[in-house]
């Protein structure tokens, strides 16, 4: 299985993001995806400074994806959307509809993104018609929804595409027109002052009884739990996961690029870091189960 570095989520100054994946560079990672897919009104890096960024990665042996957003709402959003297509040298990972129908009129593969909804495997196989060439499916869905989708591709007589899932990282659960950070902080959306760069892995939000619930990340919502399919992996093997996507976050991620690099391919699955899985098995999300659980 190869090892994926999900595109940044959260906003951080223009440095530090350069600073990180500059390191990145020297990490064992195969695929580094690259873009804002939160807000529009982030603009620490340019379009210019993400396909810099992109050419730098790929001269550092990484296969590179441009992330588009994953709610687009104005022309201005649309336009660095047709730029990121218009360049062409690289993959497009499709977070909005509107990505998908770009890439599929400029015959330019893509990556089915974590947002697109995609339930079952009749809709697969027309993305793949249209040029899909790998799919990460939504957060919420489990390994038993994922090997249906596979067995019915393969019953119909269509290939399945590369198939990538979020082994670590908040996962991302909504998006909205409204910015949450901004209502958190009693400011208009149009005049937030940015301040979503003064958390750089999401604004904690707790339930009236203090515990640890939610990440308010601008106009997305995370779990506040960590996903760990580290003691998975042999599972994941077997179902014929082809990558494994890590989300970066603001402290540690080389670490976890490296437990799983040292994992990958091993007979036994890795220790649980204290995480949750519950999604992957069908259960609540902040749950832990399977072989996490102990079972």
């Amino acid at each position: 299985m190869k090892l994926s570095l999900g595109p940044l989520q959260y906003f951080w100054p223009r440095e530090r993001t350069l600073a990180f994946y500059r390191d990145v560079a020297d990490w064992p990672v195969d695929v580094v995806y690259l873009g804002e897919t939160v807000c529009s009104k982030r603009r620490e890096l340019r379009t210019v400074d993400w396909l810099d960024l992109a050419e730098r990665m790929a001269a550092a042996g990484k296969e590179v994806v441009l992330s588009s957003l994953a709610l687009i709402e104005a022309e201005s959003e649309l336009g660095v959307l047709e730029r990121q297509v218009d360049h062409g040298r690289f993959w497009l990972e499709a977070n909005d509809l509107s990505a998908l129908q770009l890439c599929r009129v400029a015959g330019l593969p893509f990556v089915a993104g974590p947002t697109l909804a995609v339930y079952n495997h009749r809709a697969l196989a027309l993305l793949v018609e249209d040029g899909l060439r790998r799919w990460v499916p939504g957060v919420e869905q489990s390994r038993e929804l994922v090997a249906e989708l596979r067995d019915g591709m393969r019953d119909d007589g269509h290939a399945m595409p590369e198939l990538e899932v979020i082994a670590w990282g908040r996962l991302p659960l909504s998006f909205s027109a409204r910015c949450f950070t901004a209502r958190a902080l009693d400011l208009p959306k149009d005049q937030c002052g940015f301040r979503c760069i003064d958390h750089p892995d999401g604004l904690p939000l707790a339930t009236r009884e203090g515990k640890p619930f939610l990440r308010i990340n601008g106009i997305q919502v995370q779990g506040d739990e960590t996903t760990d399919l580290g003691p998975e992996l042999p599972a994941l093997a077997a179902l014929g996961v082809d990558l494994l996507r890590i989300y970066p976050q603001a402290e540690g991620t080389r670490g976890i690029v490296e437990r799983f690099d040292a994992a990958r391919g091993a007979s036994v699955p890795l220790p649980a870091l204290g995480a949750r899985n519950g999604y992957w098995h069908g259960e609540a999300g902040m749950t832990l189960a399977g072989h996490a659980a102990g079972r």
